[in-house]
């Protein structure tokens, strides 16, 4: 069994970007610049979007975090939006979800200017990935293929088994997966909440991606020998004995399935990195297209 190390793989592609940002620089190149959107105080949210502005640091680029109260009506935040689409100093826009029950996260994400989605939401960015044209890809997708890519796995031909349907991870990775790229050509099978025979079906799968937000639901039973395990899921569990009060669980029981798979990501530390990087990826394309390159 080998670990899919996303810390690892994540800093392969930072030190990259960050490379490359320092040749752009010389040049007199336009510095990528992402402008983050936090609305409320939830904590999960506060330290992801501190990571994204850590990462931006890190190879180079500008970052803008606002800060909105959770109180803000959806006029004035899409008017916020509406003002970044038109701010030619701004590569890429990303709205920290979730949001608060009174703004509508589909309005939010329809709002924003595909060329400046670097999160990938869009629904013109969503059909072109299902189209396989150029576009930018969901973060979290993406950096599971990147994943794959660093570590060389082999995808084609295989059965993949995708456990969840959502539309941040779900469905894209069944896209991508049966999709005629490096990293595709899955024949793939998605399981959600009304599959009655998913212990059945992950048995038989090369690849699970589990990404349905269940502690643990992913058992040693449901494994196939041999087989490699993406584990989305990042749930806080109570736990009186951290000091934290909770701990961080993935959808996979880790003690048990780690002895008999191939290839396995840890949580925390394994896709949760890849996603980072691979905003990063998308922010550098958004600015690149502007600036650099006509293709990315």
């Amino acid at each position: 069994m080998q670990i899919l190390n996303g810390k690892e793989a994540s800093q392969a592609i930072k030190d990259s970007l960050k490379l490359e940002m320092a040749q752009l620089a010389a040049q007199g190149k336009p510095v990528p610049h992402l402008v983050a959107i936090l609305v409320g105080t939830n904590g999960a949210s506060e330290t992801y979007v501190a990571s994204k502005v850590k990462a931006c640091q890190e190879v180079g680029f500008k970052s803008t975090l606002i800060r909105l109260e959770a109180t803000i009506s959806s006029l004035k935040l899409l008017d916020i939006i509406l003002d970044l689409n038109t701010d030619p100093d701004v590569d890429g826009i990303l709205v920290q979800l979730p949001l608060p029950p009174h703004i509508s996260a589909e309005q939010v994400i329809n709002t924003i200017d595909p060329n400046k989605d670097v999160d990938g939401f869009h629904p013109n960015n969503v059909g072109r990935m299902v189209l396989g044209q150029p576009t930018f890809i969901p973060a979290t997708p993406y950096g599971i293929m990147l994943l794959l890519e660093h570590y060389k796995i082999e995808t084609k031909g295989k059965h993949a088994v995708v456990v969840g349907r959502s539309n941040i991870v779900g469905r894209p990775m069944s896209i991508l997966l049966s999709g005629a790229g490096e990293r595709g050509n899955c024949t793939v099978t998605i399981c959600h909440s009304y599959t009655k025979n998913i212990a059945e079906l992950c048995r038989s799968a090369d690849i699970i991606i589990a990404a349905l937000g269940r502690p643990g639901f992913i058992t040693e039973d449901m494994v196939a020998p041999g087989a490699v395990i993406i584990d989305v899921g990042i749930t806080r569990v109570a736990d009186a004995t951290r000091k934290s009060g909770y701990r961080i669980s993935g959808d996979v029981d880790f003690e048990s399935v780690s002895p008999k798979c191939s290839f396995i990501t840890p949580v925390p530390g394994g896709v949760g990195p890849m996603t980072i990087a691979a905003l990063m990826k998308n922010t550098f394309k958004a600015c690149a297209l502007k600036h650099y390159y006509e293709e990315v």
